[in-house]
C-alpha cells in the first residue's frame, strides 16, 4: 500500500459524515467562495447579454449621431452605401393632456424602416414600426402618471395625437442611456407636425445601420475620413452600450475583490478551525506516530481529510452562487442594465473554487505542518505543550499559495495597479492587526498587577502560556474594521443623496426657451410666482475634436479623467464668470476679449488633458469646427445644481450659432406645477423638467448601489464572526485547562466567565481604535477614488456602529467559551 493510499484509507475512516470538527472550514469556504461565484456569475451574465444583444440594444451594427441637425445629402449617401439605414431623432419634450396634465418625456421620432434588429411590441402584444403620423406608442410609466390609455389624446409641441399603445418592450432602450422621463414614439412626419425642431433646438440625430457583411469598425473608419471635421459620434453592436459595460466591469471588479478579501478573512476562519479540530485529534495522532506514522503520513491524513471538506464547501458555495444570480437580478435590479437569469459562467466559477483551494490549503498549513513535527512523546504530554518545528516550512507553504493567490488576482483584472493595491492594503490590514496582537501580549505582560482577581486574570489571560491573543486580535479587529467600513461607506452614501438637493436647488429646469422671447418667457413665470428667480443660459451641444496638438479621432484610448471627450457635451458662452465657478488659473476676458474666440475650462478636465493656458481646444457644432485659445482655468462647484459646463466660451467664439436658452427657475416646489402649466400654452416647444423627479432617480440608483455594496460587505461580515468562532474554537483547550484550574480552587462559572469577558471587553477597547483608523481608510476610499463620491461619514453613526460591533463579538466571543464552563474537573484533568 502506497503512502498516499494508506493515508486517504485513515482520513476516510475518520472523517464523520456530519464533518464533525470540520464544520467551520465548511462554513467560511462557502461563505467566501459563494460570494466570489455569485459576484463573478452576475458580472459574466450581464456582460454575455451586453455582448449577445449589441445589435439590438444599439439598433444596428453601426450607430452615427450628431447634435441639431440631421445629414446632408452627401453624408446620407455615405451611409446607405455601408448599408441599410433607420433614422430615429431625439428630443426632450412635453405630453400635454386635454385636462391639462403634463409629463416632461423623451421624444423619439422613427422612420419606417425601425427597428432594423429586434422587435417593438405593445401591451397587447403586437409588433410594431413606426405609429401613424397621428399617433403615438407611449411607455407604460407615461400612461400610468398621465392616467391615459389607448384612444386617449396627447400634445406634443403644437400637435395632438392619439395614443394607439402602450409599449411592452423598446428594443434599443438600454442603448439610448439616460432619459428625462419616459419614451413617446412618434413618425417622422408626426415630429414635424410638432413644431418642435427649429433651429438652436436641442435634438439629436441617430443613423442606424444594418451592414452585416462589414467589419463595423472598418465602416466607420470609412465614414469618418470622409467627413472628419463633422462632429459625427459613432458605436458599434460590440459597445452597444459602453456606460453601461464599464459599469458592471468596474462594479464587478469592485465586488469581487471585496469577496477576496472576504475570502482570505474566511481563510483565518479555515486555519483557526482546522488548528481546533487537530487539537482534538491529538490522541489520534499520537497513536499513529506510537504505531509508526511518519510526519508525511500524518499530513497526508489530516490534508485529505481538510481537501475534501473544502471541496465540499467550494462545490456548495459554487451551487449557491450560481443560484443567487437571479435573485440578485431582483434585489437590485434598478442598477443592473439587463436583467440576469440562471446561468453557469465557467471561467468566473473556475476562479472562485481555484481561490478557495489555493486559501484553504494556505491557512491550513501552519495547523498540518505542526501536527507533522511534533513527536509522539510530547502529543502525549498534554494540551500546553507547544514546538515551533516546521514554521519555515508551513511559512513556504502559505507564501507559495499566496503567490498563486496574487497572481490569480492580476491576471484576471483589467485594472491591475487597482486590484495590487486593494490586496496590498488587506494584507496591511491583516499585517497590522498581527503586530498589535503581540505588542498587546508584550505590553500586558509588563503591566503592574491589578489587585481587582478578576481584573488581574483577565489581564493575565492576554499573556498566559498558549493563549491566543494574536488570533483574538485579528479575528475582532476584522469584524469590527468590516463594521466600521460598512457604516463609512453607507452613511457617506446617504450623505451624498442629501447633498444632491442642495438649500437652494431651483425646482423647474426648462429646455428651448427661444432667445427673442425671453422676457415673455420671465413675464409668464413672474405672473405665477412673482419672487421667482429665472437664471438663463444659451445652450448647444458639441463634440471635442482636438486639444492642443492632439486630435481625439486619433486617441487609440480616452486618457483617465478625460470623461468630456466620449461624446457630446453641453457648450454654452458667457461674458462674465458664471455663478457657481471661480478661476483657478488665468484671467476672465474682458469686454474687448470677449469678440475673440476664447474658452474657459474646468480645472479637472484641464489635469486630465494636460492643458495650458494659451491652447487651442477645437469642438464641432452644427457639423463646423470652432477652435478657441484658453483663457482660464476654473472650479466647479457641481453640487449647486445650476448652471455648470466643463467648456464655457466667449461670446465671439459661439454667439453666431443657432441655439435656444436654457433656463433655471428657483422657487417654492409647491409652485412648480403651476409654472409648468402656465408655460406650456405659451411655449409649446419648450419642455420643463422638475428638478426632484430627477434627483428621485439618481438617488434611487444610489441607493441600490449602496445594497449591492452592502450585501457583498456583509459576506465578509459574516466571514470575520467566523474567523472569530474559529479563534475561540482553536483555543478551547488551553481555556479548559484555565476555567478546570479555577473551579478546583474555587471559582465560580460566573468569575470564571467574567474573566474572559474582561479579556475581550480590554481587547475590544484597544482594537477598536485600530479598527476605527483601517475601516475609516478602507471606506475613505471607496467613497472618494472608487465611486468619485465626497466624503461624508456620520460620525454619530459609525461610532455607534462600532460600539453594537464590539457588543456583538463580545457577545459571540463569550457564548463561544459556554462549553468550557460546562466541562467537569475530574475528566478534563484526566486528558490534560
Amino acid at each position: 500500500m502506497t503512502d498516499w493510499r494508506l493515508a486517504w484509507t485513515l482520513a476516510r475512516r475518520e472523517l464523520s459524515a456530519r464533518f464533525r470538527g470540520l464544520r467551520l472550514l465548511l462554513v467560511c469556504l462557502f461563505l467566501g467562495v459563494g460570494a466570489l461565484a455569485a459576484i463573478g456569475s452576475l458580472t459574466g451574465a450581464v456582460a454575455d447579454e451586453l455582448a449577445s444583444r449589441g445589435r439590438v440594444l444599439l439598433g444596428g451594427d453601426v450607430e452615427l449621431s450628431v447634435s441639431q441637425r440631421g445629414a446632408d445629402a452627401g453624408e446620407l449617401r455615405a451611409m446607405q452605401r455601408l448599408g441599410r439605414v433607420s433614422q430615429t431623432v431625439r428630443m426632450q419634450s412635453m405630453a400635454v393632456t386635454p385636462a391639462g396634465a403634463t409629463a416632461p418625456v423623451q421624444l423619439k421620432a422613427v422612420d419606417a424602416a425601425y427597428p432594423l434588429y429586434g422587435a417593438l411590441r405593445l401591451t397587447d402584444g403586437r409588433a410594431v414600426r413606426a405609429p401613424a403620423d397621428d399617433g403615438v406608442w407611449i411607455a407604460p410609466a407615461l400612461a400610468e402618471r398621465l392616467r391615459v390609455r389607448p384612444g386617449d389624446a396627447l400634445r406634443f409641441g403644437t400637435a395632438m395625437f392619439r395614443v394607439d399603445g402602450i409599449v411592452a418592450e423598446e428594443p434599443d432602450r438600454l442603448g439610448e442611456g439616460f432619459t428625462l422621463g419616459p419614451v413617446a414614439l412618434v413618425s417622422q412626419r408626426g415630429l414635424a407636425r410638432t413644431g418642435l425642431v427649429q433651429p438652436g433646438s436641442l435634438y439629436e440625430s441617430k443613423y442606424r445601420i444594418a451592414a452585416p457583411s462589414r467589419d463595423p469598425a472598418a465602416a466607420i473608419a470609412r465614414f469618418t475620413r470622409a467627413f472628419p471635421t463633422a462632429g459625427w459620434e459613432t458605436r458599434t453592436h460590440e459597445r452597444a452600450s459602453p456606460g453601461a459595460s464599464r459599469f458592471v466591469a468596474r462594479m464587478g471588479e469592485f465586488l469581487t475583490l471585496v469577496g477576496l478579501a472576504a475570502l482570505v478573512i474566511a481563510g483565518i476562519g479555515v486555519g483557526n478551525g482546522v488548528s481546533s479540530y487537530l487539537e482534538a485529534r491529538r490522541q489520534s495522532i499520537a497513536m499513529l506516530k506510537v504505531l509508526g506514522a511518519t510526519r508525511a503520513i500524518v499530513r497526508r491524513v489530516y490534508l485529505l481529510q481538510v481537501v475534501v471538506v473544502a471541496g465540499v464547501g467550494i462545490l456548495l458555495g459554487l451551487i449557491a452562487g450560481v443560484l443567487a444570480v437571479p435573485a440578485i437580478g431582483v434585489a437590485v435590479g434598478a442598477v443592473l442594465p439587463v436583467a440576469p437569469g440562471l446561468t453557469l459562467e465557467p471561467v468566473p466559477l473556475a476562479l472562485a473554487a481555484a481561490y478557495g483551494l489555493l486559501i484553504a490549503l494556505g491557512f491550513c498549513a501552519p495547523a498540518l505542518v505542526a501536527a507533522g513535527h511534533v513527536p509522539a512523546a510530547a502529543l502525549l504530554r498534554g494540551a500546553l505543550d507547544r514546538r515551533s518545528d516546521g514554521r519555515w516550512q508551513a511559512a513556504a507553504w502559505m507564501a507559495g499559495a499566496a503567490a498563486l493567490v496574487v497572481a490569480l488576482a492580476l491576471a484576471t483584472s483589467e485594472r491591475a495597479l487597482f486590484a495590487a493595491g486593494f490586496l496590498a492594503a488587506t494584507a496591511g490590514a491583516l499585517l497590522l492587526l498581527v503586530a498589535l496582537g503581540r505588542a498587546i501580549r508584550a505590553i500586558a505582560a509588563r503591566l503592574p498587577r491589578p489587585r481587582s482577581p478578576l481584573l488581574r486574570l483577565g489581564v493575565a489571560a492576554l499573556y498566559r502560556p498558549g493563549a491566543r491573543t494574536v488570533a483574538l486580535v485579528v479575528a475582532l479587529g476584522l469584524g469590527l474594521t468590516l463594521f466600521v467600513l460598512l457604516a463609512t461607506i453607507r452613511t457617506s452614501l446617504d450623505g451624498n443623496i442629501r447633498k444632491t438637493v442642495p438649500d437652494r436647488a431651483p425646482a423647474l429646469f426648462a429646455l428651448d426657451v427661444p432667445p427673442e422671447r425671453e422676457r415673455d418667457f420671465r413675464a409668464t413665470v413672474a405672473a405665477v410666482a412673482p419672487k421667482a428667480t429665472v437664471a438663463t443660459v444659451p445652450l448647444m451641444r458639441g463634440t471635442i475634436t482636438a486639444y492642443g496638438a492632439t486630435r481625439v479621432a486619433d486617441l487609440k484610448e480616452i486618457p483617465e479623467g478625460a470623461w468630456a471627450l466620449r461624446g457630446e457635451r453641453g457648450l454654452t458662452f458667457a461674458a462674465a464668470l458664471p455663478p457657481g465657478s471661480t478661476l483657478a488659473a488665468g484671467r476672465w476676458w474682458t469686454a474687448a476679449e470677449a469678440r475673440r474666440p476664447l474658452v474657459s475650462v474646468d480645472e479637472r478636465l484641464a489635469r486630465a488633458l494636460d492643458l495650458k493656458i494659451g491652447d487651442p481646444l477645437t469642438v464641432s457644432v452644427l457639423g463646423l469646427e470652432r477652435t478657441a485659445r484658453v483663457a482660464s482655468f476654473r472650479r466647479i462647484a457641481w453640487d449647486t445644481l445650476g448652471f455648470n459646463f466643463v467648456m464655457v466660451f466667449s461670446p465671439g467664439a459661439l454667439a453666431d450659432v443657432p441655439h435656444n436658452l436654457a433656463a433655471t427657475i428657483d422657487m417654492p416646489a409647491a409652485q412648480a406645477p403651476a409654472v409648468t402649466r402656465a408655460l406650456l400654452p405659451r411655449f409649446p416647444s419648450t419642455s420643463v423638467v422638475e428638478v426632484g423627479g430627477v434627483l428621485g432617480q439618481v438617488q434611487a440608483i444610489v441607493r441600490q448601489m449602496t445594497t449591492a455594496i452592502t450585501a457583498a460587505a456583509g459576506i465578509a461580515v459574516l466571514a470575520g464572526i467566523a474567523v472569530l468562532v474559529g479563534a475561540i474554537a482553536a483555543a478551547r483547550a488551553a481555556r479548559t485547562y484555565d476555567a478546570v484550574m479555577l473551579k478546583v480552587l474555587g471559582a465560580t462559572r460566573a468569575q470564571v466567565l467574567a474573566t474572559q469577558g474582561i479579556e475581550y471587553a480590554l481587547l475590544s477597547l484597544v482594537v477598536g481604535g485600530v479598527a476605527l483608523l483601517l475601516g475609516s481608510v478602507g471606506g475613505w476610499y471607496v467613497v472618494t477614488r472608487l465611486f468619485a463620491f465626497d466624503w461624508l461619514p456620520d460620525w454619530g453613526v459609525v461610532l455607534a456602529t462600532l460600539g453594537i460591533g464590539a457588543g456583538v463579538t463580545i457577545a459571540v466571543g463569550l457564548l463561544g467559551t459556554l462549553p468550557v464552563l460546562r466541562a467537569r474537573p475530574a475528566a478534563a484533568l484526566r486528558e490534560l
